[in-house]
């Protein structure tokens, strides 16, 4: 196995792209994967994917001519593989000719793609023995691999020339020598289905894993207030509630805002969480006149299917803040984010592993005020 330096792979090559378990981390592989299939139009082109985008994931497996994401086949690395599956993997499959690994900072798609035993390997990978990680190459797409400050402000001057963004999802494709002529680093198709209600005008979501990122409860009120005195209808979109309390850190926004806002209110609200699979929340972002969104999944899903989006984010003009957005945040022309008039950068000093506030007062996110979110209403709903 060596390191992957846009080596020729042969007119038919057998590609593996290892995926991980965030919905916001998967929208941003499309790109590759598309790039993939353009660069190489016959190869096999395999996707370990997660159980938590599984829906999307199978519905690009199925045989459409007209997807240029159509995968050959996929499977869940967290969904309980064992040795003898690995082991199998290449008889079954056959030995991959390049596994991109698009999970670099989990130890176990590390290992993963050593088991996996391709000709190549890009982005993180032990060696085939497992003794130590596999050599970075010396070329400036792979040397990105060791950079700890990918969401730097400076980024984009330690590779000047290398790189037009420090959007991940170009990332991904430079390191795995997917070039610009082959795709816009920006385009992202998702499959998408009609949902089973009606869809609200505006659809909101609240949560996120990272509680640091969360928004005012006050300022969601302000903006649900203005939405019930314009009569503006509202869908809150998200996991169920059981899931929600158990992965996510809502807190109890949601409550508050359905108990207020909902049918035992200004019936304004239509509590929607859990009503969707991915392929039909992708249908009703879809659907709506705008999607309003924390730094999270539903943000992605929305900004791939062109709806206009207003990310609430606590980062200041300079894009620091809670979220890595210079990294994260979708490259699409329809997605606006608020600006927070504080500053702090404590998440951004301890690499976003904090899930909740580091300081008191949660200053980031206080200093974003709901006139943002309302002026950007105003102008999509005349």
């Amino acid at each position: 196995m060596e390191r992957f330096e846009g080596n020729w792979l042969g007119d038919n090559p057998h590609i593996v792209v290892l995926g991980s378990r965030k919905l916001g981390n998967f929208i941003a592989t499309l790109p590759l994967l598309c790039g993939l299939r353009k660069k190489y139009p016959k190869c096999r082109l395999d996707f370990w994917g997660s159980e938590i985008t599984k829906d999307f994931e199978e519905a690009l497996v199925k045989k459409n001519e007209g997807n240029i994401l159509k995968l050959d086949w996929r499977i869940s690395w967290d969904g309980g593989i064992g040795l003898e599956d690995l082991l199998n993997y290449n008889n079954k499959r056959g030995r991959p000719d390049l596994v991109i690994n698009c999970d670099g900072f989990n130890p176990i798609t590390s290992v993963l793609t050593a088991l996996i035993s391709p000709r190549y390997a890009c982005g993180n990978a032990m060696r085939k023995d497992l003794s130590r990680e596999l050599e970075t190459g010396e070329h400036i797409y792979n040397k990105v691999k060791n950079d700890k400050e990918w969401d730097s402000e400076k980024f984009l001057d330690r590779y000047k020339g290398a790189f037009r963004t420090q959007y991940i999802g170009e990332i991904f494709c430079r390191m795995a020598f997917v070039e610009p002529i082959y795709i816009d680093f920006e385009s992202i198709e998702l499959p998408t289905k009609d949902p089973s209600f009606d869809i609200p005008s505006i659809l909101i979501h609240c949560t996120s894993t990272r509680s640091a990122k969360l928004w005012v409860t006050k300022y969601w009120s302000e903006v649900l207030d203005w939405c019930s005195e314009k009569g503006v209808s509202v869908g809150l979109v998200g996991a169920d509630r059981m899931k929600q309390e158990a992965e996510y850190n809502s807190g109890n926004i949601e409550d508050i805002l359905v108990d207020t806002y909902g049918l035992k209110g200004h019936n304004i609200l239509v509590d929607l969480r859990g009503k969707t699979d991915l392929i039909e929340l992708a249908g009703a972002c879809k659907g709506a006149k705008g999607v309003i969104s924390v730094d999270a999944g539903p943000m992605h899903v929305a900004a791939a299917v062109g709806t206009s989006v207003m990310a609430v984010v606590g980062n200041d003009e300079n894009g620091v803040g809670a979220s890595p957005i210079r990294l994260w945040l979708p490259q699409t022309n329809n997605i606006q984010r608020t600006v927070s008039k504080n500053h702090c950068q404590e998440c951004m000093n301890n690499k976003y592993k904090n899930d909740e506030c580091l300081i008191k007062n949660h200053d980031c996110m206080e200093g974003v005020g709901s006139h943002q979110v309302i002026n950007w209403l105003e102008s999509i709903t005349k």
